[in-house]
């Protein structure tokens, strides 16, 4: 029986779905015996990046953080309208999407670094590095204890070929930019709310013991001493990103402009309510402040357009902004328990939400209410995130419909994929109160009380017997740990553990998947996208 048991919980190395048989080609780690536990252990995120060609360097320009014309317009911009109301103009990119496949990550030359009390330094452990880089490449970027690691995705050797040691503090949060037009493309959040913007590029180059280049936002904490939960870039931003933090601010940056000036801001006068505050001056960053909520922000993800923005907290609400306008549009509240992560669909119709209820919630933006419930988590979900869609046919002359392949990880370490179809989702009647209003569960719980209120923008949890369930149509046991991470790249599915183990797992033959037909694009999480 016991025996029977072990093989019935044992991992395999592959799993079917109805596009074919994933099989597992290699798996990535870290040194064991190399981390550093001094400042405790945090949960691994990764992240895939992307270097294209590099292509012929331009005259040099100066190490300095002054902006160049099209920051200082844009900050003039921002500084120069009423409050709740001005427009981000990010130079005509806003507003459009490209696939990350077909964007160029231009070089500049490298800047000087600083050093800083929270500078990190390269292990001394650290493999040796490649010194020329100036090819394309595709790296896998991920956190485990104070130590950043960088691995070769398109190598099998187990090991990361390049490993950061943060001497002050836990490097948290990372995100990449495939449209960056310089050489700073890399961000980097760290436990002490300390934000770095690098370049990949310069990193991968650089055999040396310091992290080179750096830009340092927020520095020892001196704005904002939580820790930073989520960074990401601005899509068509031209250099803007978000840092969320622990304490419910969001905070709006511009990676060129100077990080180390002082840029006090004013004193939330009322925590309760969502707002949004400028600095006064156009040499400040950050720019602004976003107050959210008085809980964690757990993460964030902009629609690929950049047009809106969703955040999910400590208290259970899903909110979506509209980016642009730095309005509070709409968002809704888990059944139970903190949301843990988000996601947008590559068209901008749907955001996937889970967290600590076990379930995935599907959002959509046209209903502005949730649409679906995914059940089949037996156990916080950690990480969610969409794959490219794909139009079906329909042999009976109606319309094509469009289906949605995305994929959830959790703490029962089960990979789930989902396709979801909307035209097959019937949503029920819902029940009228005697007062004509819609019943909603009354089961919704917290473990963070939060009384931001919004105007009644923010629904609370419908009954589940109101909302259609989602069932998975793979679920697969991927790794002994619990899960934090899954990406779908163009050729694999790559699954990351809370203590840093990475899975690679094969797509079946391209021509046996709906998708194979499409071009898909990296596609990570982070985001905590």
């Amino acid at each position: 029986m016991a025996a029977s048991n072990a093989q019935s919980t044992a991992v395999k190395s592959y799993f079917k779905a109805p596009e074919g048989r994933y099989k597992l080609s290699y798996e990535k780690t870290h040194p064991a015996g190399l981390l550093h536990y001094s400042h405790g252990k945090v949960v691994t995120q990764v992240t895939l990046s992307q270097l294209k060609d590099k292509p012929v360097a331009p005259p040099p320009a100066s190490s300095s953080f002054s902006s160049t014309s099209s920051v200082r317009n844009a900050a003039a911009r921002l500084l120069g309208g009423v409050n709740g109301t001005r427009m981000l103009g990010f130079g005509g990119s806003n507003g459009t999407s490209k696939p990350s496949t077909a964007n160029k990550v231009p070089a500049s030359p490298a800047a000087a670094a600083a050093v800083t009390a929270h500078s990190p330094t390269a292990a001394s452990h650290s493999p040796s590095v490649v010194s020329s880089y100036d090819g394309e490449g595709t790296y896998i970027i991920f956190n485990v204890g104070d130590t950043l690691f960088i691995s070769d995705y398109n190598s099998r050797d187990k090991d990361p070929i390049k490993a950061i040691h943060f001497s002050s503090s836990n490097p948290i949060c990372h995100a990449f930019d495939s449209d960056a037009k310089d050489d700073h493309d890399l961000l980097i959040g760290l436990n002490s709310g300390d934000v770095y913007s690098v370049s990949l590029r310069q990193q991968l180059q650089d055999p040396g013991k310091k992290l080179v280049g750096a830009h340092h936002y927020n520095k020892d904490g001196s704005l904002n001493s939580s820790r930073c939960t989520a960074v990401a870039w601005v899509p068509g931003g031209d250099g803007f990103f978000l840092a969320a933090h622990a304490d419910g601010n969001l905070y709006f940056y511009h990676k060129n402009k100077d990080g180390t000036i002082d840029a006090s801001l004013p004193i939330i006068k009322d925590q309760t309510q969502f707002s949004v505050t400028h600095a006064k001056s156009s040499k400040s960053n950050p720019i602004a402040r976003w107050h959210v909520c008085q809980c964690p922000i757990n993460s964030i993800s902009f629609s690929a357009d950049g047009q809106f923005l969703a955040t999910v907290g400590r208290d259970g609400h899903l909110r979506i902004f509209d980016f642009a306008k730095e309005q509070l549009i709409c968002g809704g509240k888990s059944y139970y328990g903190a949301l843990l992560c988000c996601a947008w669909s590559p068209d901008g119709k749907y955001v996937l939400a889970g967290g600590e209820d076990d379930l995935v919630q599907v959002w959509s933006m046209e209903d502005r209410a949730v649409v679906a419930w995914g059940e089949g988590h037996n156990s916080w979900v950690s990480a969610v995130v969409f794959e490219s869609c794909w139009t079906l046919p329909c042999s009976d002359g109606a319309e094509e419909s469009t289906m949605y392949r995305f994929g959830s990880v959790g703490q029962d370490t089960q990979l789930l994929l989902w396709d979801l179809v909307m035209d097959e989702i019937v949503v029920p009647v819902r029940r009228c109160a005697p007062g004509g209003s819609p019943t909603y569960s009354t089961s919704s719980q917290s473990s963070c009380v939060d009384n931001v209120t919004s105007a009644g923008l923010l629904q609370s949890a419908p009954s589940r017997r109101d909302v259609p369930k989602l069932s998975p149509v793979v679920a697969h046991r991927v790794h002994a740990e619990p899960l934090s991470g899954v990406i779908f790249a163009k050729d694999s599915i790559i699954t990351c553990s809370h203590e840093g183990h990475l899975k690679i797992w094969t797509r079946p033959c391209r021509t046996n998947s709906p998708a194979g037909n499409s071009d898909v694009p990296l596609e990570s999480l982070n985001n905590n996208e």
